[in-house]
């Protein structure tokens, strides 16, 4: 491809809109048109870019045996109300009606087209297994849609759902696509963790996600470097510490504690510290209230405590609302006659001799136990976990780090098969539910996700297999005839070794160029100037580290494609 053929309008400034490096490098770098707010329109080589994404995760799904279909993006509403989630999945889910008045919405996934599929084609045990996907542009009205790709109204995604006659049949799909995912991102060249993670609003019984490790990542996730333990903080687990045995359980007292309800203050006023005070919160989890006991220097995992109740939705409690549930005000509430649901956290159990509200207005109590002056009878691991807890595997210390999600796949069950009648024939003529999986990839978040990982003050740094182009060869001299003609051989040689080449053949000062080369994000540059005029040397650099080399024209072929391979060996 020619600079001079291909629409690309690089950009000195940042756009005012972009918060995140992949956003501000991929308006700059010209990969995309923002159309509206969470919409883009992808130019030639943003597509490009995205297109090597698809290429790969194609070949990948097709390896495992997975089979290509394309399904529309506007679904009937009928649909979603027979999977139950047309009133569940909340204001992302864009629902209008067309000229006669029929509900539709805008395809945020595809569980429920999908499995109107595979009811119709699917009926007996012996067209099983099956696994079907497709890459096709999603929406999700998303109600902030900020960070450029990252977290977008539209996007591009590759989903994925495998039908199954068994549970045992189903983890053996999993699995395919859990090796699939693990080799795509390899493939990719992407420094990536597969973590444990929450089904969320898809629902299904176990899920991983794959996260690209990045500082700007949205997701905070535990990870162990000496057993691979991963999760992210909303199904970490918080391993459980030994009861205390050295310190003697004293006796309960109640103290006097007039107006302070804050926990800072209450520490202070009792010169305790915050591990030594258990806080009461309450919650409403589906329009009920339910308290919750965990050490006061610890933060609630809402997901945890949402999964533990099987609630549809929870939130804190306003003041009024604890008052009215309880009788009491906020920051006196405790474990001993609360008269809502309690449940306390597991790390509790180990606490000895810690002060807890009163459950009356200006009093606490000190000395408290669990089993001795409270009964627990609903305990749970709902705190997040910190890096001074050990790794629940193996023990050793556990790293927090930032992570984006590229990748998320599901055990589905039977919740959609049962609730759509997607039923099945076994080998004893019964009817059965089919057992289904499902596989998301995003698609464009994918190439954000690399920028993010891969860049500098310069611009963006391609890993070489999701580069639009893997080599850039720079014209110093247009207007010298022997310069553009040794350009133009290298050009001619790169493509017939099969190597994606990119001619910047403009009429631009040298230092354009150079600045363009860097902000697109070639790997390879090389560069013909007037070093060839003089002695036929030409100059290749590696964009990753700025290692140069000066070498005869002659061997620019043989010298790229060593680079190459080293760079894709390399990850």
């Amino acid at each position: 491809m020619r600079y001079s053929q291909i629409l690309i309008r690089t950009k000195k400034e940042t756009p005012a809109e972009a918060e995140v490096i992949s956003h501000k490098l991929m308006l700059r770098a010209g990969f995309m048109k923002k159309l509206t707010s969470g919409i883009y329109t992808y130019l030639p080589y943003g597509l490009a870019a995205i297109r090597r994404v698809e290429t790969i995760v194609r070949e990948e799904m097709n390896r495992a045996g997975a089979q290509e279909l394309s399904m529309p993006m506007v679904q009937p509403a009928d649909l979603w109300k027979e999977s139950g989630r047309f009133s569940k999945y909340g204001p992302e889910l864009l629902r209008f009606q067309d000229r006669h008045n029929r509900e539709s919405c805008l395809g945020p996934t595809h569980e429920e087209v999908i499995t109107d599929i595979a009811r119709m084609e699917i009926h007996s045990y012996r067209d099983l297994p099956v696994n079907l996907y497709q890459i096709q542009t999603k929406f999700r009205d998303e109600i902030r849609p900020r960070f450029g790709l990252m977290r977008g109204r539209e996007f591009i995604m590759k989903d994925a759902y495998s039908f199954d006659v068994s549970d045992e049949m189903a983890e053996v799909s999993y699995q395919k696509m859990y090796d699939a995912y693990n080799r795509i991102f390899e493939r990719c060249n992407l420094d990536f963790r597969c973590v444990e993670a929450d089904s969320g609003a898809i629902g299904g019984s176990f899920s991983h996600e794959f996260m690209v490790l990045a500082q700007t990542g949205e997701d905070t996730i535990a990870v162990c470097d000496s057993c691979n333990y991963a999760a992210n903080l909303e199904k970490a687990i918080v391993a459980v510490s030994a009861v205390d045995h050295q310190e003697e359980k004293r006796g309960m007292v109640k103290v006097e504690t007039p107006g302070k309800r804050k926990l800072e203050i209450v520490c202070e006023f009792l010169r305790i510290k915050p591990e030594k005070l258990a806080k009461t919160l309450v919650y409403i989890a589906d329009g009920q209230p339910v308290a919750v006991l965990l050490r006061g220097d610890r933060e609630l995992e809402e997901v945890k405590l949402k999964n533990y109740l099987g609630a549809a939705d929870i939130r804190m409690a306003d003041d009024q609302e604890v008052y009215d549930a309880t009788g009491v005000p906020s920051g006196y509430l405790g474990p001993i006659g609360i008269s809502i649901r309690l449940l306390v956290d597991r790390e509790i159990i180990a606490l000895t001799n810690f002060t807890a509200g009163a459950n009356e207005k200006n009093y606490h109590l000190q000395n408290v136990n669990a089993g001795i002056d409270f009964q627990v009878e609903n305990v749970a691991d709902l705190r997040q976990i910190t890096e001074s807890d050990p790794c629940p595997t193996c023990g050793a210390d556990i790293r927090l780090v930032q992570g984006i999600e590229v990748g998320h796949i599901f055990k589905l069950g039977t919740s959609y098969s049962e609730s759509m009648q997607a039923m099945f024939q076994d080998s004893e003529g019964n009817e059965n539910p089919l057992v289904m999986g499902c596989y998301g990839i995003g698609v464009s978040r994918v190439v954000a996700a690399a920028i993010e990982q891969n860049h500098d003050e310069h611009g963006i740094i391609f890993p070489v297999p999701l580069a639009p182009f893997q080599v850039s060869i720079l014209n110093l001299g247009n207007k010298d005839n022997q310069i553009s003609a040794a350009a133009e051989t290298i050009y001619r040689q790169l493509i017939d070794a099969g190597i994606e080449a990119f001619i910047d053949d403009r009429s631009e000062r040298p230092g354009i160029k150079f600045k363009d080369a860097d902000l697109l994000g070639f790997p390879f540059r090389v560069t013909v100037g007037k070093r060839y005029t003089e002695d036929t040397m030409v100059e290749v650099r590696r964009r990753r580290d700025g290692h140069t080399k000066e070498i005869p024209i002659d061997q620019v072929v043989e010298l790229l494609q060593r680079y190459l391979d080293e760079e894709c060996k390399e990850r």
